[in-house]
């Protein structure tokens, strides 16, 4: 069993969480959820071209091309990119937050959908604000697990084993040429199934980069506490609080 907490010798690795999601592309597809409404229609406003930034295998990109809007999706992940392109029919391109590759004042609005915390905001702040156009609004979104339901508290610690990595970036680490935040706070279910649930876990970074031996203990664990909690199967509804944070540029 792992240290509760990483230690001197076991500092967390940024870089390696953030580069694991390939491994573990199809589970996340599958388990991620999707963005509420009134979260996206916070973030976007009467934009008509958005960049969805870090854009993995496509879960807010969806929401934008369901609204009909002119999208680009740009994504590190080759793998997660195949993912999106599979599924939805938008202009995607690899690239990262530092280094997107649009052109210049090119899009209206620029989301960053669960991850920011991924990113080095010296560089991805100036490059974004070179792909919008003025006025335009850099948005950040994350959906956080409701641990104030007894069950989800309790599948979550034995999920993570008190090493996940805090994720909801300040923000602090956006600042000029942006404006000051605004805030938006929203809260919705996620339906899904055992199965759902056990791919939502085993799409976390911080399992993803486990030893296999270690790996499949804690995905053994989370199947327990899963049949113990519903031991009727079916149904499971996972709660979330979407927060969003919305920057004007200057």
């Amino acid at each position: 069993m792992a240290p509760e907490h990483p230690g001197p010798s076991e500092p967390y690795d940024l870089a390696a969480h953030a580069h694991s999601f390939g491994a573990a592309a199809d589970a996340y597809a599958r388990a991620r959820p999707g963005y509420p409404d009134d979260a996206v229609d916070f973030l976007v406003g009467r934009a008509r071209r958005v960049l969805d930034l870090g854009a993995g295998t496509g879960k807010f990109t969806a929401s934008l091309a369901a609204r009909g809007l002119d999208v680009v999706a740009v994504e590190p992940s080759t793998r997660m990119l195949a993912q999106l392109r599979s599924t939805l029919d938008v202009e995607a391109h690899e690239g990262t937050a530092e280094a997107t590759g649009l052109p210049d004042a090119s899009v209206d609005a620029v989301v960053v959908a669960q991850a920011w915390h991924w990113v080095d905001p010296a560089l991805a702040v100036p490059e974004v604000a070179r792909v919008l156009r003025p006025g335009g609004t850099l948005g950040l979104v994350w959906n956080v697990r409701d641990e104030s339901v007894p069950w989800v508290a309790r599948l979550w610690e034995v999920a993570q084993q008190g090493s996940e990595h805090e994720m909801r970036a300040s923000v602090d680490t956006v600042g000029a040429p942006f404006g000051a935040p605004e805030h938006f706070r929203t809260r919705f279910e996620h339906a899904t199934d055992r199965a759902g649930v056990l791919d939502l876990v085993a799409s976390r970074s911080y399992v993803i980069v486990l030893p296999e031996a270690h790996r499949a203990q804690v995905l053994a664990g989370v199947a327990r506490v899963l049949d113990e909690e519903f031991p009727d199967g079916g149904e499971v509804r996972v709660p979330y609080v979407t927060h969003c944070s919305r920057f004007t540029l200057s």
